[in-house]
């Protein structure tokens, strides 16, 4: 009993040194040091749901553990053919009927009757961003994840130029447990660069040498709950909450300056902040045009937080996270999704004609999946193929009618897609439901419409 215990310990053990490794080779990549690492890491073990993974990880170790120690006491006892037999019966063989299972779902939920034909014509293979920003002052935009940390990113960049993107969203990421924490990371001191700043700093430069314009748009990320959600108690609460949150977007202003960015998003779903605190708000607003001097936005969730926001003035830009609801079918055609349009248009002309400011969408993304256009907001998982029925149809069906309908209207400023994953390749996309338009028919429709000058 005593030999199982600690055997069982030591495996303990070890889930945890292999969580603190992939957690410091993950921290490493992202950009920060083996020390901040550390100390995130440390920081991490105060979440439920890190420390949860690690006790999972735990199991599945101890039961491959239990499952070879079995087979090397069948094979000492009664031999290594035995052995075999049993490894056949017992494991090997029911792992290759789950498997074929697996694969066969998954051919099954990717299969789909769609072709469509590829227009090469309107991609841009010069390397160069052709800047029809400035001509029609349409933002041809992209939310960009994946990049390589070692300054490698040409083969990207080639990519983004490629479909027509001319504006790309930097996503700096600062945290905070939940939505009662009282107090988000901040930078140990604002305007001094961390390894992972110096990151961002870096594609910035890549970027703007190829002539593509800038949006920083710093996110707040909560380990549990949403952003849009944020509680506190007391008045002075909410203050201590946002002078964290000041000190962050003051951090990113300055990085912002020095690096001529085009274009600040000051905050992103911050919806009860904002009815909590409106003049903490138009207070951080001034003190940010004292240190930026390009343009500003806020990016307002879809679902009625624009109408909270009466600093709209103050910005350049009515930013919306714009994940409408449009059809309350799955496999939509164009026309319905189209239709499902009319009522969010209508909003989005009078908001706009308000304010007397143009409206920009700083984030607007469908998943390649039958259902996209009915929740586009809801993420998917790896596993999601498992149970949803894979659509690039539906995928590009959504965009094709979104440009259609907005992209010639004067007082639309254009679109940041959701997202684009340098990381996605064409093997994968045929089974791959996720919002990348990657290697998909959408990625040829947004650079078919990118590649359009609006004014023509």
């Amino acid at each position: 009993m005593k030999n199982k215990l600690f055997t069982a310990f030591k495996i303990y053990i070890l889930a945890w040194l292999m969580s603190l490794i992939l957690f410091i080779i993950g921290a490493v990549s992202a950009g920060l040091t083996f020390l901040e690492s550390l100390q995130y890491f440390g920081k991490t073990l105060t979440r439920l749901k890190f420390v949860f993974a690690i006790h999972v990880l735990f199991i599945i170790l101890y039961l491959l553990f239990l499952i070879f120690r079995y087979f090397v006491r069948i094979q000492k006892k009664k031999g290594f053919s035995v052995m075999i037999k049993r490894f056949s019966l017992r494991l090997f063989t029911p792992a290759l009927v789950l498997f074929g299972m697996f694969k066969f779902i998954i051919i099954k939920n990717s299969s789909e009757d769609f072709q469509y034909d590829w227009i090469p014509s309107v991609e841009n293979n010069s390397g160069i961003s052709k800047n029809l920003y400035g001509i029609d002052g349409k933002h041809r935009g992209m939310t960009v994840f994946g990049w390589n940390y070692n300054d490698n990113n040409k083969a990207a960049i080639d990519d983004l130029v490629r479909s027509n993107t001319e504006w790309v969203a930097i996503v700096p990421f600062f945290d905070q447990e939940d939505e009662e924490t009282l107090k988000m990371r901040t930078p140990k001191k604002v305007g001094q660069w961390s390894r992972r700043d110096s990151v961002y700093i870096n594609r910035i430069t890549e970027l703007k040498g190829r002539n593509i314009h800038i949006m920083l748009k710093p996110h707040l990320w909560l380990s549990s709950g949403w952003r849009s959600n944020l509680k506190q108690s007391t008045s002075s609460d909410w203050d201590i909450w946002f002078d964290s949150y000041r000190k962050n977007m003051i951090h990113y202003t300055t990085m912002a300056a020095k690096t001529n960015v085009e274009l600040l998003c000051i905050g992103t779903e911050l919806k009860s902040s904002l009815i909590a605190q409106p003049e903490k708000w138009k207070t951080l607003i001034k003190e940010i045009k004292i240190i930026y001097k390009g343009k500003l936005t806020y990016a307002a969730n879809w679902d009625g937080e624009y109408e909270l926001i009466d600093f709209w003035d103050e910005l350049d830009y009515i930013g919306i996270q714009a994940y409408f609801p449009l059809t309350e079918t799955s496999n939509p055609d164009i026309n319905t999704v189209k239709n499902g349009w009319n009522a969010h248009v209508e909003m989005l002309e009078a908001l706009s004609k308000k304010h007397e400011k143009p409206i920009l969408f700083t984030e607007i993304g469908y998943k390649s999946e039958a259902s996209a256009t009915i929740e586009p907001w809801e993420w998917g998982s790896a596993l999601s193929i498992l149970s949803k029925q894979k659509s690039d149809k539906t995928q590009q069906i959504a965009y094709q009618a979104l440009y259609e309908t907005l992209w010639d209207k004067d007082w639309f400023a254009g679109t940041y897609i959701w997202q684009w994953n340098i990381q996605s390749n064409m093997k994968n996309a045929p089974t791959n439901l996720d919002f990348s338009p990657r290697f998909k028919p959408a990625e040829n429709t947004i650079a078919k419409w990118y590649y359009t000058n609006s004014l023509d």
